[in-house]
């Protein structure tokens, strides 16, 4: 098993910053990679980012690209999502999620565990 706690959210304006991170409990971090992913209202939940077990291999969707950073912390059991120059269309509540492979994959149904979800208004 594994717990999934993400904070950072929070109503910024567009071009601003955020970090959200995810703190893992339980199996070990190591051992699972780690994603990010976001539903709008009225959308599907749609993928982000992803990191993989070891950290060596990121993945990330068009739309975040050059924008967006993933990374993890081993020490602290924690992954990270840098958002710069944030813009309307990425309002979303954001999950963290973990899954057991190797590497970080796009699909939301590779993912064993979820977080609850962190809210990212980004006004304009």
């Amino acid at each position: 098993q594994v717990q999934l706690v993400e904070s950072g959210g929070g109503l910024v304006q567009a071009g601003d910053s955020l970090r959200l991170s995810c703190a893992a409990s339980g199996r070990t971090f190591s051992s699972v990679a780690m994603g990010w992913f976001r539903q709008a209202p009225g959308k599907e939940r749609e993928f982000v980012a992803a990191i993989s077990r070891r950290g060596g291999g990121t993945n990330y969707a068009d739309s975040v690209k050059d924008r967006f950073t993933i990374s993890r912390d081993y020490v602290k059991n924690t992954v990270y999502l840098q958002m710069n120059s944030l813009k309307p269309e990425d309002t979303a509540v954001y999950y963290c999620a973990a899954a057991r492979t190797v590497v970080p994959s796009r699909s939301s149904l590779e993912y064993n565990y979820w977080g609850q979800g962190t809210q990212v208004t980004v006004s304009s």
